[in-house]
């Protein structure tokens, strides 16, 4: 059902009095009721106005569209064969999904090597970002993969320090980079230090690179969530001043004395905190990066969203002209800390639709013997399957998938158990497998082995980032096994298939009933 219908969710907290009858256009009770308090959305709307376009509450939430799109990657399976092995000798005893590589690299110059072909594609300035940090950048590091860190991260940290408007001092992106770094294995993954328009002003990608060891940026055009730029609720009035007084969209205005009075007597009880929208044109492009490479930046990447399909011929051709080292494409629909409800769900390229062009526009160049980027799919992928087919309909340019969402809640979901365990409290769902993070976390004593007593400062929601990465791991590895092929190069298109027209049609993927037609009429006729 299309969420246009709808006029109740979970995501602002409302719900129906006519749960059973609801109006199947409008989204309404079919009997709206005068003397109603308004636990609908249009409800709510009618007292707390603006405040309802977000998801809540915010802070403690990450949201993802409910939108049921018409494709999306359940329209795809995955293909297997009981023939050969492509990567490995074809020997029973060696082909093996234990001995499936998930290793890759992308880059041009300087390569990023990856453990295993997942990224985070950025986590920003939002208070579950910053309160689930020291899991999500340690167990990024321990498996090998990447991090980003998000927009408005040095501008929100009240510890910050600018010199005539240029930052100076920035304790939080510091602290975020260095527990990436103490934790980082080798020369697998990097911390990625993102800029939108406000980062830009405040030189923050130029203070990264010049005073904190970062070596690998992101310039950021937008996301999947959502096609203006980042926001926050702010409930502090005095940070609210602050951000307005550093440049920032605050609303309503924190300075204005009648907004002030209004605050204090609790007529509404949180400031919004909004990015400007960025400007892109060519020649800009093409001189920022110019400007980054010459600051220092071994890598430097792009991440672009759901815009219209010229944005993103726009995205890979500039990337293409600047011989970039990644090109992020997040779809329609895709996870955020808080973005307008409506807008996550009704703008944008849905996943499969952005992907199939994203595929499209990089084999167009690639004929013509232009430079295509390593390309990184993202858009609401949790599991291996999905992991598999986005890697499969992107080959051979998609070399990563970026998540946040998922990696996120395995994240807080590790931190909250290891306050249980701490309390003495473990819930009796999760008791059942024991009562110490030994017993509870499975991969405990493989990282105990490796790290000896290094191991207890590795914090539960960093296990439950790595935990939650070996399950995908084994998943992929099996998955590939089935399909014979034994490393993350050999996958190809052609081994995943639709399993309806509409998919064909969007994704040129063969449908199933004209898989191997060809090879199926010389095994039946020879």
């Amino acid at each position: 059902m299309s969420l246009t219908r709808l006029n109740a969710t979970a995501a602002t907290l409302t719900k129906n009095r006519t749960e059973g009858s609801v109006s199947p256009f409008s989204g309404m009770c079919v009997t709206c009721v005068d003397g109603c308090i308004g636990m609908c959305e249009i409800g709510k709307s009618a007292y707390r106005g603006h405040e309802v376009i977000y998801p809540q509450p915010f802070g403690i939430i990450t949201t993802a569209a409910e939108k049921d799109y018409p494709v999306d990657y359940s329209h795809f399976n995955i293909l297997g064969t009981a023939v050969g092995a492509v990567g490995i000798e074809a020997d029973s005893n060696k082909a093996i999904f234990p001995n499936v590589d998930l290793e890759t690299s992308i880059g041009t110059k300087n390569k990023m090597k990856f453990k295993l072909p997942f990224i985070i594609p950025g986590l920003g300035s939002t208070n579950i970002a910053k309160n689930n940090w020291p899991g999500i950048a340690i167990g990024s590091a321990i498996s090998g993969t990447a991090l980003t860190i998000g927009e408005n991260v040095v501008g929100m940290d009240v510890e910050s320090e600018f010199d005539n408007k240029k930052i100076i001092k920035a304790p939080d992106l510091e602290w975020r980079i260095k527990l990436f770094r103490e934790w980082q294995q080798e020369d697998y993954g990097d911390i990625i230090l993102q800029a939108n328009v406000e980062d830009t002003k405040l030189g923050v990608q130029e203070f990264g690179l010049s005073k904190l060891g970062v070596t690998t940026v992101e310039l950021k055009w937008g996301q999947g969530a959502k096609d203006i730029g980042g926001e926050v609720k702010i409930k502090d009035l005095e940070k609210a001043q602050l951000l307005y007084k550093r440049g920032y969209v605050v609303l309503p205005n924190p300075t204005d004395p009648k907004i002030i009075e209004a605050f204090k007597k609790g007529a509404f009880k949180e400031f919004e905190r909004h990015s400007r929208i960025g400007m892109v044109t060519r020649d800009g492009f093409l001189k920022r990066v110019e400007e980054l490479r010459k600051l220092g930046a071994k890598r430097i990447f792009l991440k672009t969203g759901a815009y219209r399909p010229a944005d993103l011929a726009r995205a890979i051709k500039f990337a293409s002209e600047a011989e970039i080292d990644l090109l992020t494409i997040d779809g329609a629909g895709g996870g955020t800390g808080m973005s307008p409800w409506r807008m996550m769900n009704e703008w944008g390229v849905p996943c499969v639709e952005i992907h199939s062009l994203s595929y499209e526009y990089a084999c167009r160049l690639d004929k013509k013997g232009k430079f295509v980027p390593d390309l990184a799919f993202a858009g609401g992928f949790t599991f291996e399957d999905q992991i598999y087919k986005g890697l499969a309909l992107g080959a051979p340019f998609v070399k990563l998938i970026g998540m946040a969402r998922a990696p996120l809640a395995a994240a807080m979901v590790g931190k909250t158990i290891g306050k249980k365990i701490d309390e003495e409290q473990v819930p009796v769902y999760i008791e059942r497998f024991g009562v110490t993070k030994h017993e509870i976390f499975v991969t405990a004593p493989e990282l105990e082995e490796k790290y000896g007593d290094k191991f207890n400062n590795i914090p539960t929601g960093a296990i439950g980032v790595y935990t939650y990465y070996h399950r995908l791991a084994q998943g992929m590895r099996q998955l590939m096994c089935g399909s014979r092929k034994f490393a993350l190069k050999h996958l190809t298109r052609d081994d995943i298939t639709t399993i309806t027209k509409e998919a064909n049609e969007i994704s040129k993927i063969t449908y199933i009933m004209d898989v191997d037609r060809d090879e199926v009429d010389k095994i039946l006729e020879s």
